[in-house]
């Protein structure tokens, strides 16, 4: 039987990128794209799990992206059913945000490809049971979840850049969080993203990586930031 997952997508070019597309054709899943910029989000009693994209917005722009009050209301309610869900990116920080960490700006932009270490919990936990550290990542944030985390968080991964990585919660293993992007590692998606983002990009200090060495960089760990992929969304699927 084909199982559900509603995937909140926050930007129009920044839907499932082509792992996560062939991820979920190898796990029999049908990703149902809900657009949250148009801000209806529907019951949550009608999928088996949610998958929270990246996206442009920050988690506490509600004046500029009216629609994450909504969501932030539908985020709640996936919370108190108490379904799987996987936030990614921004996804990641609005998910803490719901159970209680602080999200705000990151001590460096992350852009590019780069790699994160599992902690003890890491280790230990479903989606990341396969998995050798330290592990590649393509990373595409300016914003993070903010150490400390409450005492009901475990940090599954880290890096230098950023210092929760991932995070899942105790007792819930099935609430995952992870900043990067690995759904999208792939050389085409990398560059759909850096020729839509252009604004972002330029804004940051310092500048980030040019073109020509993102997509050499991320050619040369493609194989292996698909395969993590797999394995943490298979074993996400799992939990559904």
């Amino acid at each position: 039987m084909t199982k559900k997952l509603a995937v909140f997508q926050h930007s129009p070019w920044e839907g499932p990128g082509r792992f996560l597309l062939g991820a979920a054709h190898r796990n029999n899943i049908e990703l149902c794209i809900i657009k949250a910029w148009e801000g209806i989000f529907p019951d949550p009693a009608d999928y088996s799990g949610f998958i929270l994209l990246g996206g442009g917005a920050n988690v506490h722009q509600e004046e500029r992206f009216p629609f994450l009050v909504s969501e932030k209301k539908s985020l709640q309610e996936i919370l108190t059913i108490n379904k799987p869900c996987l936030g990614i990116c921004l996804g990641h920080q609005l998910l803490a945000d719901a159970l209680g960490a602080q999200v705000g700006p990151n001590f460096c932009s992350s852009i590019g490809v780069s790699q994160a270490f599992l902690t003890t919990n890491g280790r230990h936990h479903p989606v990341f049971k396969d998995t050798e550290t330290p592990f590649p990542t393509f990373k595409w944030h300016s914003q993070a979840v903010i150490p400390p985390v409450p005492r009901h968080f475990h940090i599954l991964a880290t890096s230098r850049e950023c210092q929760v990585e991932a995070f899942s919660i105790k007792e819930r293993s099935h609430l995952i969080g992870i900043q990067f992007d690995n759904h999208a590692g792939h050389p085409d998606d990398a560059k759909e993203w850096y020729d839509h983002d252009q604004a972002w990009l330029h804004s940051l200090t310092p500048q980030p990586v040019s073109k020509v060495q993102l997509l050499q960089d991320i050619r040369g760990q493609e194989g292996l930031i698909a395969n993590h992929f797999q394995q943490l969304f298979t074993s996400f699927c799992a939990m559904l």
